[in-house]
């Protein structure tokens, strides 16, 4: 698997990632996610340009289509994923996670964090089984908050959510890894 921050020409490919992705969303109840239009492209080229877009791709040749991807954003000292969807048809191969420990060393920060549906079996349960855990109140700091004001502004509240946190721990030669692994 290959994972780099994607061309200008894969970003169209991108949402219809995510479109794929969500439609997992419509069994589950909840349609209004399903429905959900992916990231305008001017906002994934913003994401692009910034290098903090992340893609994965089952092989480096050219023309091959991403799988799945990542956008993140600096938010209170940490790499904070705004979204990661991976293809259902490559699900449960690691893509996921690889593209979390990609972001994790990519952005240099000493922690990970994102929010998350609680009861959606590849949301909150599956980031706890990859070393995230959920915040309580008191640990949300100004950025989070303000992040999950917005999502209850979007509606999104309708569904438990919560924040999470993988705090970086030092690997060999002090290297950057992810927190344990299950």
């Amino acid at each position: 698997m290959i994972i780099r921050v994607p061309a200008p020409a894969d970003l169209p490919a991108l949402r219809a990632v995510e479109r794929a992705a969500g439609e997992q969303f419509r069994d589950l109840g909840m349609a209004r996610i399903a429905d959900d239009e992916p990231p305008p492209l001017a906002l994934l080229t913003q994401y692009q340009r910034a290098g903090r877009a992340l893609a994965a791709y089952d092989t480096d040749r050219p023309g091959a289509p991403p799988v799945g991807y990542l956008l993140w954003d600096p938010v209170d000292g940490c790499t904070h994923v705004e979204q990661v969807s991976v293809h259902p048809d490559r699900a449960r191969r690691g893509i996921g996670r690889a593209l979390l420990d990609r972001a994790e060393r990519d952005g240099g920060r000493p922690a990970l964090t994102l929010t998350t549906f609680t009861e959606v079996p590849r949301n909150a349960p599956y980031y706890t089984r990859l070393g995230f855990r959920t915040l309580d109140g008191t640990e949300l700091t100004p950025g989070l908050r303000a992040i999950r004001v917005h999502e209850a502004e979007l509606g999104l509240d309708r569904w438990p959510r919560v924040c999470m946190r993988r705090d970086a721990v030092a690997g060999p030669a002090g290297s950057a890894t992810s927190g344990p692994r299950t």
